[in-house]
């Protein structure tokens, strides 16, 4: 889409009254901040048992757009009864609120950590992205992301924390970028240099999941020498502009760098939990 019909486009969605509210934007990168650490899991015996006893095993990893946290029992289900989704070592969500992420680490016995970015025009709501795990997650941090979208105002931050999974360590960003017509290319580019400088700093495997809200958006962090695992994933959801729906979008992805992939795919049943499906990457590290 050029500039110019974008732009007009934005102008349809003000019209509309779509877009004319003005979001609150959390500019601090220290908060708010919303941690959750599970109770210690028990065996038959009621003896504390050990983490998930898989490590060794390839990395599970699982993102989903949970759509404004407001089908918070149907996502779960999705979570619980997708064969492909269970097993996971992080879940990366987007659009959540801290009701939401607690209430799905509670029923999954997750660490958690949510950072919003700010609160959401519509709903009014807190609106951010999450990082979970059956894992402890350790450096939790918020990585504001420049550019504010067109009209709202609202700014994107990207959520990241470390695995541990034994001994082994791997750094996480759950990441949603704005809508295709809230942005300019060259602002979604921008946002996307900013996190891959932020995680070339890692000295460890790394992974970034989550809505690009762009077919082509990956590109940018495949050029920075990530791993694009799910170029091929296929459609991801249905993007609905004044009414119209587009399908066969394929928004959401994981990339990964120090790690290759094994498989992906997508959970084509979601429980009617979003408008987008949880995608999922099993990955593992390149043979020595």
């Amino acid at each position: 889409m050029g500039r110019s019909a974008g732009l007009a486009l934005v102008g349809l969605l003000a019209a509309a009254g779509l877009g004319c509210a003005r979001a609150v934007n959390y500019l601090d990168a220290d908060g708010p901040r919303y941690i959750h650490t599970p109770a210690a899991p028990v065996d038959a015996a009621g003896e504390s048992s050990p983490t998930p006893p898989y490590a060794g095993a390839p990395f599970r990893v699982v993102s989903f757009n949970i759509a404004h946290a407001i089908e918070i029992d149907r996502a779960i289900e999705v979570l619980r009864e997708t064969p492909e989704l269970r097993g996971f070592d992080v879940l990366a969500l987007q659009e959540m609120d801290a009701p939401g992420t607690e209430r799905i680490a509670t029923a999954l016995n997750l660490h958690s950590v949510f950072f919003p970015s700010g609160i959401h025009p519509r709903h009014r709501r807190d609106f951010g992205c999450a990082v979970l795990s059956p894992w402890p997650l350790e450096s939790p941090v918020k990585l504001l992301l420049p550019h504010g979208a067109r009209v709202s105002g609202l700014r994107r931050a990207a959520v990241s924390a470390t695995v541990v999974r034994g001994t082994e360590r791997i750094r996480v960003y759950s990441l949603h970028l704005p809508a295709p017509v809230s942005i300019s290319p060259g602002s979604r580019r921008e946002q996307l240099r900013v996190l891959a400088a932020d995680a070339a700093q890692q000295d460890i495997p790394v992974v970034i999941a989550g809505d690009f809200n762009s077919h082509g958006a990956p590109r940018e962090l495949a050029q920075a020498g990530f791993l694009w695992t799910t170029r091929d994933v296929g459609a991801t959801t249905q993007l609905r502009l004044l009414g119209l729906g587009l399908k066969g979008l394929g928004f959401d992805h994981v990339l990964a760098r120090g790690l290759e992939v094994v498989a992906t795919g997508v959970a084509e049943n979601n429980h009617g939990a979003s408008d987008h499906k949880a995608i999922w990457a099993l990955l593992a590290p390149p043979p020595r």
